[in-house]
């Protein structure tokens, strides 16, 4: 049993490792000079180290402000999508009425449709609301979020209901129970998803792609996109340094988060067998 535990273990840094070389290849790669990277592309370490391509970078496209694009975007994604998912999960979790059941299941079969079938009416329809353009049609649709209608209906399945008969007892009432009983004791899994959400909206390409046409509207993964397609065949250590700092964000996130989200999981069940 302990050989295999050393093996598993051994297996799993392994893989770690893996994971880890592309980004702390990108890290000593932003780090060197053009010269370098020409008469010896392959060398691990810069020689000289090049910090100058981190400033060089920032001031070569506006990514302070796509910083703040994608942060107050992602922001609000969370809020509402904590919001209304919490809301969605306990209607069905708690409120039993004729086709909870088949409702439901419609709802999550929904999350089987890839983003991409969706995304000509969509546009069509933003088009109509005078949406294209504008942060909205970057907020507004991902609301609806029908994994995380799914994780919170799980969390709230866990809380005991005794706790809210005893508060109608009280004179409660749904909405008292919901604020005051049910959302304090799913404080982990609201945690969780937050940074899922997080993550989510802020490495989101394809539709600020699409929707944002104006360069004072883009998020990061878009600007990132614009400076590599105009530094793609000159600097790849400046390329390279803006994804450093345009990975930064994500990178607190997980770190802040890896514990979180996975005694989030199995506390939820879905990290069970």
């Amino acid at each position: 049993m302990r050989s295999r535990q050393i093996g598993l273990h051994a297996a799993l840094t392994v893989g770690g490792l893996l994971m880890l070389f592309p980004f702390v290849w990108m890290l000593f790669t932003s780090a060197k000079g053009v010269r370098q990277m020409i008469n010896d592309p392959t060398a691990w370490l810069p020689d000289p180290w090049t910090w100058q391509n981190y400033p060089d970078a920032l001031s070569t496209m506006p990514f302070g402000l796509a910083y703040w694009n994608s942060f107050y975007i992602a922001a609000l994604n969370v809020v509402l999508t904590l919001l209304t998912s919490a809301m969605a999960a306990y209607a069905f979790a708690r409120i039993r009425f004729r086709g909870s059941g088949v409702l439901f299941v419609l709802f999550l079969a929904t999350q089987m449709v890839p983003s991409q079938v969706t995304i000509v009416p969509l546009y069509l329809m933003l088009a109509r609301f005078g949406w294209i353009d504008s942060h909205l049609s970057l907020i507004v649709p991902t609301i609806a979020n029908p994994f995380a209608v799914f994780l919170l209906r799980q969390f709230i399945r866990a809380v005991p209901i005794e706790l809210e008969e005893a508060a109608r007892i009280d004179g409660a009432g749904r909405w008292r129970c919901f604020w005051s009983i049910v959302l304090p004791n799913i404080r982990p899994g609201l945690g969780a998803l937050g940074i899922i959400v997080f993550l989510a909206s802020w490495n989101s390409f394809l539709f600020p792609l699409i929707f944002l046409n104006t360069p004072e509207l883009a998020t990061v993964p878009l600007l990132l996109s614009q400076f590599a397609q105009q530094h793609g065949a000159t600097d790849y250590g400046q390329i390279l340094a803006a994804s450093a700092i345009a990975v930064v964000p994500t990178l607190i996130a997980f770190l802040i988060g890896q514990r979180k989200i996975i005694n989030s999981m199995a506390a939820s069940g879905l990290g069970g067998k």
